[in-house]
């Protein structure tokens, strides 16, 4: 069976690799949903910033899937947008890791989600207790669920750096086949 699962990779790394990255990213998507809507986490505004990248993925993906199998130009446009997959989950792992960091405190996070909404809140003493009666804020700088010492953005770090490794190494790879193949 893992023959036959390396030969179809070898036959065609950008689809395959782009069937891996949407199951991958449904997995995350359903599970964050999951977690918010049937769990009741809610996420904080870095947590819904960091689901970006896997729902582009979820649609991206396709259409790599679809440019991998072009003998004309697709496979170039697919190639392209493998890249950006890859770069953007980099990026994605840069912002969980930062989440991941303010959760444990090692840095400050952004003042639009660690709790300091007060002065925006306003109104006098009266108008901030209102205010605050009606104002929920969802704070990043703390870990709403730990599973192994790591909260959600830990694990959207480590999953965001594995999907950057296979987007960019396919594009890597394919890359490299596409030149040695070309004519000189």
């Amino acid at each position: 069976m893992l023959t036959n699962l390396h030969a179809k990779f070898n036959e065609n790394p950008l689809g395959a690799s782009a069937t891996l990255l949407f199951l991958l990213s449904a997995a995350v998507v359903l599970s964050a949903l999951g977690f918010e809507h049937i769990g009741g986490y809610k996420p904080c505004p870095l947590c819904l910033i960091e689901r970006y990248a896997w729902y582009f993925t979820l649609i991206a993906s396709v259409f790599v899937f679809m440019g991998s199998k072009s003998k004309s130009d697709g496979g170039y446009l697919a190639l392209l947008l493998m890249g950006v997959i890859g770069v953007w989950f980099l990026y994605n792992a840069y912002l969980a890791g930062f989440h991941a960091g303010v959760e444990w405190k090692w840095w400050a996070g952004p003042t639009s989600c660690t709790g300091d909404q007060l002065d925006k809140l306003g109104g006098g003493a009266g108008g901030l207790l209102d205010a605050l009666t009606k104002t929920k804020v969802i704070r990043c700088d703390i870990a709403e669920f730990r599973l192994f010492g790591l909260s959600f953005s830990g694990y959207n770090f480590l999953l965001s750096l594995l999907a950057g490794v296979i987007a960019l190494g396919t594009w890597l790879m394919v890359a490299l086949r596409m030149k040695n193949s070309c004519p000189r």
